[in-house]
């Protein structure tokens, strides 16, 4: 099993171990995504906007069925990875393709809720969000990733994945 946070983080989302360089520039390049759209859903927390929660949903949601056709990451190839010599991003794996449908589908409910008045709903929902972004970008912890692990009946490999795991 993975030594760092780093590497259980990586494999969580399923990628094959890598060597440590690699490992870095890795690891903080799947993070772009979701330093792009954690500050857009909290500004459409703030703002309770359907729209905004909706462009979300459906570019998570693209992501999930076109993962060779990521706006973030082949943004990030052609304006960082490319100017760095760094390799390009390859198609996210079914772990992190989960969270991103999963993100999605937790986005288009807080959006109904929103649109039928539902406010307690909605914040519920937007909570998930931002409570999930929050254990992504400060610890490293998938949510999504973690629970289609034990879906798959990989509970033993999805705790041993979370970054205060000691194995």
């Amino acid at each position: 099993m993975p030594s760092t946070a780093e590497e259980r983080f990586m494999q969580q989302q399923g990628f094959a171990p890598e060597e440590p360089a690699r490992l870095r520039w890795h690891s903080r390049a799947l993070l772009f995504q979701p330093w792009i759209v954690g500050p857009s859903v909290l500004v459409a927390v703030l703002l309770q906007s359907r729209v905004l929660f909706f462009v979300l949903a459906a570019v998570l949601a693209w992501n999930t069925v076109f993962p060779r056709l990521n706006p973030f990451e082949r943004f990030y190839d052609w304006a960082i990875g490319r100017r760095r010599g760094l390799p390009k991003l390859e198609p996210a794996p079914a772990p992190r393709r989960f969270m991103q449908g999963m993100a999605s589908v937790l986005m288009l409910i807080a959006v109904l809720a929103l649109s039928f008045g539902w406010r307690t709903t909605a914040y519920l929902f937007e909570g998930f969000v931002l409570l999930a972004l929050a254990a992504l970008l400060g610890g490293k912890f998938c949510l999504g990733a973690y629970i289609y692990h034990v879906l798959r009946g990989r509970a033993d490999f999805a705790k041993a994945t979370c970054p205060w795991s000691k194995t």
